[in-house]
């Protein structure tokens, strides 16, 4: 019996992964530049959308260096989508936030994605739940 590395089938599915993928960062970084950002001035400006986060924990996140970070910031600053505030639990910490335009304009590089939603939409209620639990598993995350 063959190993799940050298398996047919999962190699197949390895190659599916990775042409979604693949797709899916084709497309966002298209989706960023008619907002004249980079692809990761937008995966940072969208991770902010959701909530203040320390600048360290971007960098986590996104598995970066810290000083890229900055920088990014930096440049999401100046165009005001992008404000630095103090943590109110330490104020030595300094929190990155979207702004209001920040914000708005993640919706719309949100909005923009086509790609993930269209197929999506062609699978039942039941296949998006089955999917979505299947990556958590993949994950190591319980459903």
């Amino acid at each position: 019996m063959a190993s799940t590395r050298t398996d047919p089938l999962s190699l197949e599915v390895v190659e599916l992964i990775g042409t979604v993928v693949s797709r899916y960062h084709t497309e966002y970084d298209l989706a960023a530049g008619r907002h004249s950002l980079t692809g990761a001035q937008a995966r940072v400006l969208t991770l902010l959308a959701m909530a203040p986060i320390p600048m360290r924990r971007i960098a986590q996140t996104l598995k970066c260096e810290p000083s890229n970070i900055t920088g990014i910031v930096d440049r999401l600053e100046a165009r005001g989508l992008v404000e630095r505030r103090p943590d109110p639990a330490d104020r030595r910490v300094k929190l990155a936030a979207a702004t209001e335009e920040g914000r708005q304009t993640a919706r719309d590089l949100r909005d923009g994605l086509d790609f993930a939603r269209e197929p999506l939409a062609q699978l039942s209620h039941e296949d998006r739940v089955a999917l979505r639990d299947l990556l958590r598993r993949m994950l190591g995350e319980q459903p």
